[in-house]
């Protein structure tokens, strides 16, 4: 591995965060999470326009810019730095791979390029509020998080020459707004049920989408009520869904490619928890700096110091395991969900300990530092905790295997 970026890639990281320094200021990004979207489509058109962000890691042939995981979470830790609301998490890192990955030609066609070009946006819903089981970071994926074909869930049933959703999904992230929905449902009944994935217009009749009120209002999530909805089948239809060729394996395909990406989003997600961590250690370190207490500045006595010595250690380690778990992404290693806890306890320290180093005004719910707050509790309750994190590595790396433990 070389531990160096290229002169690309630092000059994606420059030219973003000169961007966001000047479009998503606090008060800017305040007005953006009240607004009905919950993010300023103008800053998303530059994002995407100006710097291809939505089509950064995918294909030249569908308008992409054929980029790494690690260009992608790159660009991910600067607006983690900002905490920029926008689109990206739910479009780029959460729904184009399952299309290029899933889709038929025609499908990848229809949606891919408009996706790279900021022109179409998309959400994936997953049943439930199990979104790190599908993705297979705190459990194993095996589809009992859609419904299991039982009551609940999203149950799809064929409706002459397409599908028809039925159910509802409690938690998906920018599901209000999305133009298109990647929704997770069971087909073929109680005997041969099977997980699929399908897409949904934003539009479509029946369903009813409502925003929901969050703890970090930057990650915006809706609750989605689906009335026998139309959907299509995202990749081929042969008929296995509903008891045709028993040799198909979509169902498990689509399991796997869920299990697949999940690295890959907890790489990405872990760069933008080192983002928001580091930017939050250096707001307190500014204004620790200024703050002064017995005629000195606060920064000066050696406890502070102290504290933010050992949040400085935390935040550049969690960074090596983001930028690590990025690169070994590429070659086929599932790191991901490690860095990701350690990203995620990075922030959880350095907002907290900025909170308490304000002092008296860190305690109210206007100041900026509770953003980067709430922005680690929120994905902690997401993409978490951080405890089933590295249980799930400790699986995967089976650690605890044979090992007698002696009371």
């Amino acid at each position: 591995m070389d531990a160096s970026f290229t002169a690309e890639q630092d000059e994606i990281r420059r030219t973003l965060r000169e961007l966001l320094r000047k479009r998503c200021g606090s008060d800017e990004l305040r007005a953006a999470v009240d607004s009905p979207l919950g993010y300023d489509p103008a800053l998303w058109t530059a994002l995407a326009r100006q710097l291809g962000l939505p089509g950064l890691a995918l294909p030249e042939a569908y308008g992409g810019i054929g980029c790494s995981v690690t260009e992608l979470a790159l660009a991910a830790e600067e607006t983690g730095r900002f905490l920029a609301p926008s689109p990206l998490l739910a479009t780029a890192v959460l729904s184009a791979p399952l299309v290029l990955a899933l889709g038929t030609d025609a499908q990848r066609a229809r949606l891919l390029p408009r996706i790279a070009a900021g022109s179409l946006t998309a959400a994936l819903a997953v049943p439930g509020t199990e979104l790190t089981t599908a993705l297979t970071l705190t459990g194993p994926n095996g589809g009992e998080w859609a419904g299991g074909g039982r009551a609940g869930g999203v149950q799809a049933r064929r409706a002459g020459d397409g599908w028809r959703l039925y159910g509802q999904v409690a938690q998906v992230l920018d599901g209000h707004s999305a133009d298109v929905l990647l929704v997770a449902a069971h087909a073929g009944g109680f005997a041969r049920s099977r997980t699929l994935l399908f897409l949904v217009a934003g539009d479509a009749d029946g369903l009813v989408r409502i925003r929901q009120t969050g703890l970090d209002a930057t990650r915006p999530q809706a609750r989605l009520e689906l009335r026998d909805v139309r959907a299509e089948l995202l990749g081929e239809d042969d008929g296995a869904a509903d008891g045709g060729d028993e040799r198909a394996d979509d169902g498990p395909r689509v399991l796997r490619e869920l299990s697949a990406s999940g690295d890959t989003v907890a790489a990405v997600l872990a760069a933008e928890a080192v983002g928001a961590a580091d930017r939050a250690l250096e707001r307190t370190v500014q204004y620790v700096k200024q703050r002064e207490q017995f005629g000195r500045a606060i920064g000066s006595f050696q406890a502070v110091k102290h504290r933010l010595a050992d949040v400085y250690v935390q935040v550049q380690a969690a960074k090596s395991a983001a930028y690590y778990a990025a690169w070994a992404t590429g070659q086929g290693e599932r790191v991901g969900g490690l860095a990701l806890a350690q990203a995620l306890e990075a922030l959880r320290t350095a907002a907290a300990e900025g909170i308490q180093l304000h002092g008296g005004i860190g305690f109210t719910w206007e100041h900026e530092v509770h953003l980067s707050f709430k922005r680690a509790a929120g994905d902690e309750l997401l993409f978490g905790p951080v405890h089933r994190l590295r249980a799930r590595a400790a699986e995967g790396a089976r650690l605890f295997e044979n090992r007698e433990v002696t009371v």
